[in-house]
C-alpha cells in the first residue's frame, strides 16, 4: 500500500513536514515542487503522471458516485475516491468490484480512524491512502502502511500461533465457592468445538475452560464466549504472558487453545461481569503440584476430558482428569521468571 500527499491546493510548504516516506505527491497541473518524490498532477477530473492519464477522480456522494467508480473498473489504472461524508460501505463495495482487475484504489482520508478503516477494508484494503499536509495524518497513514506490510497472510481476527503442551489435571476436591463477580469473555471471533482458554487461580497451573459453543436444552450457544470465572483468576494471553481477569480490556489478545494442543490468538470484544454462585475445584498435575480454579455453577460451563469429551462442571466428580497446562516458572507482572513462588 502507498501513501500519497495531497497538495493540490498548493498551500503547504512541504519542507515543514516529515514526508521522506511518502510515495507520491498530488499537485495541481500548473504547479511544480522541488522534490525527489514522484509527482502526480491533477486537472480536477483526472490524475496524470509523466504526461499520461493514470486514473480518474470520483466524488462519492451517494449511489451515483459509487456506480460511476464501479463502471470504470478495468478501464483505468487508478480510482481516486473523494468523499463528502466518509463511509466504509462504498469503499468495501468498490474494493470488491476491483478484485481481480488491474484497477487500483486510492482513497482520500481525513482522520486516523479513516486511515485504519480504508487500509484494512474487507481484509484487503485500498492501494493508496491520500492525505492532506498534516503531520498527524502523515504519521497515521504511514503506521497503517507499516501494519499492512507486516501482514503476509490474509488478515484474520484469529491468528495461529503454534502449539502448547496440555497435560492431565486430576480433580482432588470440589466444594462451594460462594458468590463472586463472574467474568464472561466475549470475543470478536467465533470459537470451534474443542477450543477454550487457560484459566486458574495459579499462574503456573490452569485448566482449559471450553467455549460456550454447544447449546443446551435451556439456552442457545454463545460460540464467541468463555465463562472464565472470578476477577482474581489468571488467563494466558496470546503472547504467553498472564493477566488477571480484572485487568482485561476490550482489544486485548488472548490465547485460544484447542484440545489438540494447537493455539491461536483472538481479540476481546467485551467483558460481561455479573454476580454468580461458584464452585471451587482443587486439582493436581502429574508432578503433584496443587492448584485451584473457581467456575460458575452452571451446566453451560464445561471442561475437556483426556478423551476430548466435554463435561459440565456441575457433573464433575473427584478423581476425574481434565485437560490443563502447567509451567515450572513463577510470574512477575505476568512474565515468566525463574524464581520460586507459592500460590495456594
Amino acid at each position: 500500500m502507498e501513501v500519497w500527499l495531497d497538495n493540490r491546493n498548493n498551500l503547504a510548504e512541504l519542507s515543514n513536514y516529515g514526508i521522506e516516506s511518502i510515495d507520491r505527491i498530488i499537485q495541481s497541473i500548473e504547479h511544480s515542487n522541488n522534490t525527489d518524490i514522484p509527482l502526480i498532477n491533477s486537472d480536477g477530473k483526472s490524475i496524470i503522471q509523466a504526461g499520461k492519464v493514470i486514473g480518474e477522480i470520483i466524488n462519492i456522494n451517494g449511489a451515483d458516485g459509487q456506480n460511476k467508480a464501479r463502471s470504470l473498473v478495468g478501464s483505468v489504472n487508478w480510482l481516486l475516491l473523494e468523499f463528502e461524508d466518509w463511509s466504509m460501505i462504498p469503499i468495501e463495495n468498490i474494493i470488491a468490484a476491483c478484485a481481480g482487475s488491474p484497477t487500483k484504489i486510492a482513497a482520500l482520508i481525513r482522520t486516523p480512524a479513516e486511515a485504519q478503516g480504508a487500509a484494512f477494508a474487507l481484509e484487503i484494503g485500498v492501494d493508496a491512502l491520500v492525505i492532506r499536509p498534516d503531520q498527524q495524518m502523515i504519521d497515521s497513514a504511514l503506521i497503517a502502511k507499516s501494519q499492512r506490510g507486516e501482514i503476509v497472510e490474509p488478515i484474520s481476527a484469529v491468528k495461529d500461533i503454534g502449539n502448547i503442551e496440555l497435560q492431565p489435571l486430576m480433580i482432588t476436591n470440589i466444594e462451594s465457592g460462594g458468590v463472586s463477580d463472574r467474568y464472561c469473555i466475549d470475543l470478536t471471533s467465533l470459537l470451534e468445538i474443542g477450543e477454550g482458554m487457560l484459566i486458574g487461580s495459579s499462574s503456573s497451573c490452569m485448566v482449559l475452560i471450553h467455549g460456550e459453543t454447544l447449546a443446551s436444552d435451556y439456552v442457545p450457544s454463545r460460540p464467541f464466549r468463555v465463562n472464565a470465572g472470578p476477577p482474581h483468576a489468571y488467563i494466558v494471553m496470546a503472547n504467553r504472558t498472564t493477566k488477571y481477569l480484572s485487568e482485561l480490556i476490550a482489544g486485548d489478545e488472548v490465547l485460544i487453545v484447542s484440545d489438540s494442543q494447537t493455539c491461536k490468538s483472538a481479540t476481546v470484544g467485551r467483558l460481561k461481569i455479573e454476580r454468580r454462585p461458584m464452585i471451587l475445584f482443587s486439582f493436581k498435575n502429574t508432578n503433584d503440584k496443587e492448584a485451584q480454579v473457581f467456575m460458575q455453577q452452571a451446566e453451560t460451563v464445561r471442561l475437556v476430558t483426556l478423551q476430548r469429551k466435554l463435561r459440565a462442571v456441575t457433573d464433575l466428580t473427584i478423581g476425574e482428569n481434565v485437560l490443563g497446562w502447567s509451567s515450572p516458572d513463577a510470574r512477575h507482572i505476568g512474565v515468566a521468571v525463574p524464581s520460586e513462588v507459592v500460590e495456594r
